[in-house]
């Protein structure tokens, strides 16, 4: 609150911040001050699902103007290396990422960003579906890696927030059917009102059981396993799914070192992808939300004032609801 309002660059703007979701990750920092190799030295101002309102723009500033309502990519490239050039930025090694430290995040008031990232919302798209178009973006990558097509089985792992928006892309790419596990069944729930054909709650089953349970379902082992937890079983029972020949995509992020059924995998040829964040995913789901071709609006389930930012926190990591949205500017009435 006693921050001065920073003042923009040439190619930065002033942003008036509206709405900040907040994400596991964040509180993964609040909670363990690290992750993996990221270590939080110094206090860092956390958030990096973000909308907000330009105020002020810098002097190379052309495509935006005060006054327009915007989405944050949180992540920007610091010089122009070999990632950027093949259009892969994300994987920049000297990448700012808003709230991954030492970089501060969001969730303020006041921010300053490069222009380039940020993207001008149409009028019939809201602050919170512009907030919620970072970790849509996790889900339109995921599945782009993942090859989801017309006539895709997909098989999501998880029914969190990033299990959610991976149902929610690869229905809207053209997956016949799409089946989620998860240990939760009001999770599962809610996967089934944005668009899952089938859920299997997760008890005590071994992952040959929970793959036999999902090509059960399906009828047939799908091409595509999208893994959302980062949990060691769940990655085998991945393995175990998918499909010879099929693509399992690792989404969630747990332990370094995991055990896996890998011989398993290499013999019936089953590619084993990555992804890191995302890349020019924006537009796209700025496209889609746009032509409400998707529904984001059921992931906000609770909402909270700035003021009230540790209250939100904590219904964040008791697990409550879908996604927590922050309201940074109280004067601001729009939705």
């Amino acid at each position: 609150e006693n921050r001065p309002i920073p003042e923009p660059g040439p190619n930065e703007v002033l942003l008036r911040m509206h709405s900040v979701g907040i994400c596991g990750s964040d509180v993964h920092y609040w909670q363990h001050g690290r992750i993996g190799d990221f270590v939080v030295k110094h206090p860092m101002v956390l958030g990096h699902e973000a909308s907000g309102t330009v105020v002020k723009v810098g002097s190379g500033v052309t495509h935006l103007k005060p006054g327009d309502r915007v989405a944050i990519e949180p992540g920007v490239p610091r010089e122009a290396d070999e990632f950027c050039k093949t259009g892969r930025y994300n994987l920049s090694p000297t990448i700012f990422f808003c709230a991954t430290p030492p970089d501060d995040g969001n969730l303020c008031r006041y921010y300053k960003h490069s222009a380039s990232y940020c993207y001008k919302l149409p009028d019939n798209v809201t602050f919170e579906e512009g907030a919620l178009i970072e970790p849509l973006s996790v889900g339109i990558h995921a599945c782009k890696r993942a090859g989801v097509t017309l006539g895709s089985k997909v098989f999501v792992s998880g029914s969190g927030p990033i299990g959610l928006v991976n149902v929610i892309i690869a229905k809207m790419m053209g997956a016949a059917a799409v089946v989620v596990t998860d240990i939760s069944a009001s999770r599962l729930q809610k996967a089934k009102e944005v668009g899952a054909d089938f859920t299997i709650e997760v008890k005590n089953e071994t992952p040959q059981e929970v793959a036999s349970k999902v090509e059960s379902v399906l009828g047939c082992m799908p091409e595509i396993t999208v893994e959302c937890t980062g949990v060691q079983a769940c990655i085998q029972a991945g393995i175990y799914a998918t499909r010879s020949g099929g693509t399992l995509v690792l989404v969630g992020l747990g332990p370094e070192m995991v055990t896996v059924p890998i011989v398993n995998a290499a013999v019936r040829e089953v590619d084993i992808r990555g992804i890191f964040r995302y890349c020019n995913t924006w537009p796209v789901a700025i496209a889609l939300l746009a032509s409400k071709r998707i529904n984001v609006k059921p992931l906000v389930t609770h909402r909270f004032p700035l003021e009230k930012a540790l209250e939100a926190f904590e219904t964040t990591k008791r697990g409550e609801g879908v996604k927590v949205m922050l309201k940074c500017d109280p004067n601001d009435q729009s939705p």
